[in-house]
């Protein structure tokens, strides 16, 4: 599994294990980071014997549920969303959906020993709530994830942006791009652009 600076500024989150705890946390943030981590940790498990297509079936659920992917969109597009006509809006969304569950399942291919940990209590932020958790790699090395969490429609908590060492967000990020190919290149140009790096990520 490859972690690295590069490799958090350009997908969102990362793996962990899912806690004992994480069947009592219900629909807690924590809880939420726990089910998605236990997936993932799975499919690193399995990678070797999974190819490509089966690591995004088993990830893309796993995806849909923890992000919340159509606000993401919408967060790394930027202002210029609101111009945009709702065929556009939706190609975007869908393009986006599969570069992200495309870089899990390209990343995540191996396991070797990893431990993660989430920290059960989040911490209170005005857009939300901010799960800690951090990656110990099998040299003991640890790698800090925030993740950036809100109540969809005011039941389920989902993750809407992604902080590498507390505060390099990944949607700032890409949206330092998206908008520039947007303004550049219009919505068919972003939408060509995302697919090509997912063909990139499945080429491998």
């Amino acid at each position: 599994m490859l972690v690295s600076r590069r490799l958090f500024l350009a997908m969102p989150l990362a793996a962990a294990a899912a806690s004992p705890a994480a069947a009592g946390q219900g629909d807690a943030p924590a809880g939420v980071i726990d089910r998605f981590y236990g997936v993932l940790l799975s499919v690193m498990q399995q990678a070797k014997a999974l190819s490509f297509d089966q690591r995004y079936a088993r990830i893309a659920p796993a995806v849909a549920a923890a992000f919340n992917l159509p606000l993401m969109t919408r967060i790394a597009v930027g202002p210029d969303w609101t111009a945009l006509d709702a065929a556009q809006q939706q190609r975007l969304e869908a393009a986006f959906a599969r570069y992200t569950i495309s870089e899990y399942a390209a990343r995540f291919d191996g396991y070797d020993g990893e431990r993660f940990d989430v920290t059960p209590t989040p911490i209170a932020n005005p857009n939300g709530v901010v799960v800690a958790s951090r990656i110990v790699k099998s040299n003991g090395e640890p790698v800090s994830i925030n993740y950036l969490m809100r109540q969809d429609g005011g039941t389920s908590w989902k993750v809407i942006d992604v902080y590498l060492d507390g505060t390099i967000s990944q949607l700032a990020a890409r949206r330092s791009e998206f908008v520039s190919v947007l303004q550049r290149s219009g919505a068919d140009g972003l939408v060509q652009l995302i697919e090509r790096r997912t063909a990139g990520l499945r080429r491998g």
